[in-house]
């Protein structure tokens, strides 16, 4: 999303939904969440794109850590459990594989 508006390459909004996969709506939503963390996103209607309406740019951090026995268990229905999951999904795919002799 980002780039497209950076590029000023979106589209009217019905073709930047589409381009993103979600509704005019949601864009709309993704837009009024993006304005309210202070990006400046305008539409043209003559050129038909949003773009900002000064330099503008957005950082995305992720912090990643394993999670406690208490997350776990709030999470994913307890140590056990999530064990068993995991390990029926290895098992369902291992069994679709097929090796051929």
């Amino acid at each position: 999303m980002h780039k497209l508006v950076q590029r000023r390459a979106t589209g009217t909004p019905e073709e930047f939904a589409s381009q993103l996969g979600v509704s005019r709506t949601s864009l709309y939503e993704l837009i009024d969440e993006l304005r309210s963390r202070g990006a400046p996103i305008v539409y043209s209607k003559s050129v038909k794109t949003f773009y900002y309406k000064e330099p503008f740019d957005i950082q995305i951090t992720c912090n990643l850590r394993p999670m406690t026995c208490q997350e776990e268990k709030k999470y994913t229905g307890g140590f056990i459990l999530s064990r068993i999951l995991f390990f029926r999904t290895i098992m369902d795919e291992i069994s679709k594989v097929s090796l051929q002799c």
